[in-house]
């Protein structure tokens, strides 16, 4: 795991990557968004661009995965949830990608809150920034611990979000 500086390309891969997502379902969806620190302008992040699609509902989640699977999306089940399927491209990996619902769990409105508290303060992007440098330095090989440390810092922010809209 890296922590790559902010490169200008992000928001164009994204807006590429989209397009093909977009044709190959051919409209089956909700929205897509741009989640994730590639998301945030001027952060730092791992140069992994995270994609969430809202889809109706999760019950009709198998029609997405011959067409995803397609275009190099692989379904990984056991990092999938009740709130969202979640799949990679690329190897390494050049992206993560879930299927969310509305509501369902509310993984969707997380996912947004987050990221938009994120890009309107952006002293709390440089927090979050610094505490991904460390836990990595901290946990070179551990997913599941740089995962677990950034937990209290992501909650802190989500009450703050949902503070600032209210």
């Amino acid at each position: 795991m890296e922590v790559a500086p902010y490169d200008e390309q992000w928001p164009k891969i994204f807006q590429d990557e989209k397009e093909l997502i977009s044709s190959k379902l051919g409209g089956n969806f909700l929205d897509i968004q741009h989640i994730g620190s590639t998301a945030i302008p001027m952060m730092s992040a791992k140069p992994i661009i995270d994609i969430a699609i809202l889809i109706s509902s999760l019950d009709d989640a198998e029609k997405y995965l011959i067409p995803l699977g397609e275009i190099g999306y692989q379904f990984f089940k056991d990092r999938s949830s009740v709130e969202r399927l979640f799949f990679v491209k690329g190897e390494p990996p050049r992206y993560h990608l879930s299927l969310a619902q509305p509501e369902k769990f509310s993984y969707w409105k997380r996912q947004i809150l987050f990221r938009d508290y994120l890009i309107q303060y952006h002293d709390r992007a440089l927090e979050y920034e610094a505490l991904k440098k460390c836990l990595i330095k901290k946990y070179p090989d551990g997913r599941q611990e740089y995962c677990d440390g950034k937990n209290e810092f992501v909650q802190k922010i989500l009450m703050l979000a949902e503070n600032d809209n209210n």
